[in-house]
């Protein structure tokens, strides 16, 4: 027993003896200073200046010393000068950018049709049996709208705009889904028309006199100057109607469609797979979920606008417009009849 003691207690000592030191004491300099005839040179340190640590220190304590005018302009070269580390990105996918500069007609490509998403119809058990002649094929259960057909009905379309704005027509962007309200309205500014994003209110065309009675009307001239000396001859005239709609919702607006019909206003809407084409005047086959395409394509539109309005503005300057001007007597008629609106003072006039 004494025995075993004693070999567990000297197995202890010899393992303490054998064992390594601890990490951190392995770096720990274990030598003594010698006194010698020649002094061991000391290590040299790092120089201050070369210690990284030491020089934000520094730094800082320099930037203590500055004015705070001088401290934010130290804090703005270091920020510039960090700014420029890394790699420089040339081209970027940016989403407003076909808000704020829409292509023409003249730049339509498949490629940029297909990156909107215009191509996408619904579900085949949605579909309208009348886009038949639109529909490219069917996958995975969905149609496929066929982007060359898209391409042409567009590029159709936007000579339409372009030809009603050239000569003077009143232009009509409707888009009641949201979403749709910064496209309508910027393509509306494009073409100098009018533009409604929340709703149709029902009767505005048929009942037009009644609901749109109160509105302001103005005369222009060809050069779109106002001309108050007719602003007299107004109040017996019946409310104005556009000369065309253009419809990126055809489904909620059935009834503007309707009224459009009943009135030969023109029209232009985008029609999905789901959606009847013989509804509108001028159909152009696409996706009307997607944003992207439907600003996509009001933007084109909105172009098209542009470019009619700034032809018929250069003709008026040269003295040339495409129709008869108007005089007094004229606007005063009805345009549909020809004749003095009833109760008016030019019927009385004749009568007497």
């Amino acid at each position: 027993m004494i025995v075993r003691k004693l070999c567990m207690r000297q197995s202890r000592q010899l393992l303490a003896l054998n064992r390594r030191a601890p990490a951190y004491s392995r770096f720990l300099s274990t030598e003594t200073p010698v006194e010698t005839a020649v002094q061991t040179p000391a290590k040299e340190s790092p120089a201050p200046a070369e210690n990284p640590l030491h020089q934000v220190v520094q730094a800082s304590r320099e930037s203590r010393k500055l004015k705070p005018r001088q401290q934010w302009n130290e804090l703005e070269k270091r920020r510039h000068k960090f700014n420029t580390l890394g790699s420089a990105v040339q081209e970027s996918y940016d989403p407003e950018d076909i808000l704020r500069n829409p292509p023409k007609p003249s730049d339509i490509t498949l490629e940029m049709l297909l990156a909107a998403g215009t191509h996408m119809g619904h579900s085949t058990s949605r579909w309208n049996p009348q886009n038949s002649r639109y529909i490219f094929g069917i996958r995975e259960g969905v149609h496929i709208i066929s982007l060359d057909v898209t391409a042409a009905y567009l590029r159709r379309a936007a000579k339409v705009v372009e030809e009603v704005a050239a000569r003077g027509g009143i232009i009509l962007f409707a888009g009641t889904r949201k979403g749709q309200k910064r496209a309508v309205v910027h393509a509306a500014e494009l073409a100098k028309g009018y533009h409604i994003f929340e709703r149709w209110i029902p009767g505005s065309m048929t009942n037009g006199q009644q609901i749109l009675g109160h509105c302001e009307t103005k005369v222009v001239n060809a050069l779109d100057e106002e001309l108050p000396e007719f602003k007299v001859d107004l109040a017996d005239r019946p409310s104005v109607k556009p000369d065309l709609v253009i419809v990126l919702n055809p489904l909620e607006n059935v009834v503007l469609l309707h009224e459009c019909g009943l009135n030969n206003v023109p029209t232009i809407g985008i029609i999905d797979t789901d959606a009847d084409p013989t509804r509108v005047t001028y159909p152009i086959p696409a996706n009307d979920d997607t944003l992207r395409g439907t600003s996509l394509i009001a933007g084109i539109l909105g172009r098209a606008g542009e470019a009619g309005q700034k032809r018929r503005l250069e003709m008026a300057a040269e003295g040339k417009t495409d129709y008869e001007p108007i005089t007094a007597r004229q606007l005063r008629l009805d345009p549909l009849t020809g004749l003095p609106p009833p109760g008016s003072e030019l019927e009385k006039g004749q009568q007497a």
